[in-house]
């Protein structure tokens, strides 16, 4: 209704014979004309709160503040209306982070881990960003021969300096979109392209914009899920819009002024093999907000019917998924303390996450400060930290150790027949827990490097991982399945 828009609409020549496209191609052809930035949608996404924006896959949005962090404000270009939309829901329009076979960064492991899922075909692709070349990029593709049966084929795209891309000199493109749409045809790889990888929506930064420490009123819990010593879980809802996980804890399981400030900490956590903390309540009784993830903890998953199905490659993912994990707790100086099988969770595709980090530092109970009590995970704790109270990441390289024992158990107790008190003797004395059965030697001598006496002497968690990342290539290229693993 501008004369400027009259003018552009009329040089333009553009004629609207539906009115009800009328906004949506006005606004749009105004943000073209001012030469403003328009972003797409990733992901549906449904409004939570009153503030929200909600909009479906493939819309368009003009972001009109991206300075407030995870959550930025937006306005609908179809509907004109505005609110607060996840940042990592959205991208600029036409770049290659709008393309939806485009992931970003991922590593290889896990490129290969959404691949591999038994409902894609051959030729099933993803593009991500290169890890060992800043700039480049990596074409992950799902391939099939009789020797190695379904496997996956990398790809490094290079860049020109003009600015181009290539997988083969030979054969250069002006973008990626155009490589892509190229060896749709095979035309030298392993197999033409077929179909985009299919990835779930990932988890928001937090429920909404101002949801840090929310009212106990706006939680609903729905179904109890577990419980332990200090908490009960529960599948639940926030908002009435929201799946979460909610733990609730024990009146006077530990000072709020205590776990507020902790809070504060695992929120900055953040890495996709670390369960997401969404909110807190902050009153007695403390209630902890996070993901939900669809399988429960470790212990109960590789117990149960479906752990009976698991063999080794698939175990080993998970411990190295873990390692990764605390390779990041690692590198940002933070201890966990807790890390055990039952406070590992697993969601769909055997995704392993780590949860409970740093709660057990705040625990009041006498019996579990004491460290000899039925409370206490004796079983799981290094020499030292149990007998000194030396917590550090190398007392939770100990406790991967055993976690690493239950994975190859399929969630036996460790060090079975044997009391707390016994466990605390004998390891002082030198004891380690023997080779499980089938479990190769290999993966033995792995837990035992966990095991070293003199916590310096013990592997960092970027070893951990690396090693259990290639066990198959560079250490066990012969495995084959045994009845149990």
């Amino acid at each position: 209704e501008t004369p400027d828009m009259t003018m552009y609409l009329s040089t333009n020549r553009l004629t609207v014979y539906d009115s009800s496209l009328l906004l949506d191609v006005c606004l749009c052809v105004w943000f073209l004309a001012e030469g403003v930035t328009t972003f797409v949608a990733l992901y549906d996404y449904e409004a939570r709160t009153t503030t929200d924006l909600s909009f479906a896959k493939g819309e368009r949005l003009q972001i009109i503040n991206n300075t407030e962090g995870d959550w930025w404000l937006a306005r609908s270009l179809s509907t004109g209306e505005t609110g607060y939309v996840p940042s990592n829901y959205v991208a600029p329009s036409d770049s290659i982070q709008a393309e939806e076979w485009f992931i970003g960064k991922l590593t290889r492991r896990d490129s290969e881990r959404l691949l591999l899922n038994v409902r894609n075909r051959r030729g099933t692709f993803l593009v991500r960003e290169s890890e060992t070349t800043k700039g480049a990029y990596c074409l992950s593709v799902l391939d099939y021969d009789n020797v190695r049966g379904l496997n996956v084929k990398h790809y490094k795209i290079r860049k020109l300096d003009c600015g181009g891309f290539y997988i083969t000199s030979r054969t250069q493109f002006s973008s990626l979109q155009q490589l892509v749409f190229h060896y749709q045809h095979s035309d030298g790889l392993c197999h033409a392209l077929t179909d985009v990888c299919p990835i779930s929506r990932p988890q928001t930064q937090g429920l909404g914009r101002d949801a840090w420490e929310i009212p106990r009123e706006s939680l609903r819990l729905d179904v109890k899920l577990g419980q332990g010593c200090f908490a009960e879980v529960w599948l639940g809802t926030w908002n009435g819009t929201t799946r979460v996980a909610i733990k609730t804890l024990k009146p006077n399981t530990m000072s709020s002024e205590a776990f507020l400030q902790e809070a504060q900490v695992m929120k900055k956590l953040r890495h996709e093999k670390l369960v997401q903390l969404y909110a807190v309540v902050s009153d007695d009784p403390i209630y902890i907000v996070t993901e939900y993830m669809s399988q429960g903890s470790l212990l109960d998953f590789i117990k149960g019917e479906t752990g009976k199905l698991l063999r080794l490659p698939q175990l080993v993912d998970m411990g190295a998924q873990i390692a990764a994990g605390m390779a990041y707790v690692e590198r940002m100086n933070y201890v966990h303390r807790d890390l055990r099988a039952a406070n590992i969770l697993v969601g769909d595709n055997l995704t392993c996450k780590i949860a409970d980090f740093g709660l057990a530092r705040l625990i009041e109970d006498n019996e579990y400060t004491a460290r000899q009590g039925a409370k206490f995970p004796i079983k799981w704790t290094a020499p030292e930290a149990a007998l000194y109270g030396r917590f550090t990441i190398k007392s939770d390289v100990w406790s991967f150790g055993i976690v690493l024992v239950e994975l190859t158990t399929k969630g036996r107790v460790p060090y079975p027949g044997m009391v707390n008190r016994e466990v605390l003797d004998q390891v002082e004395r030198g004891y380690r827990m023997p080779c499980p059965a089938e479990c190769p030697t290999s993966m033995h001598e792995l837990m035992l490097s966990c095991w070293r006496k003199d916590p310096e002497e013990r592997p960092t968690f970027e070893y951990l991982q690396g090693f259990l990342e290639d066990y198959f290539t560079s250490t066990e290229p012969q495995y084959q399945p045994g009845e149990n693993l």
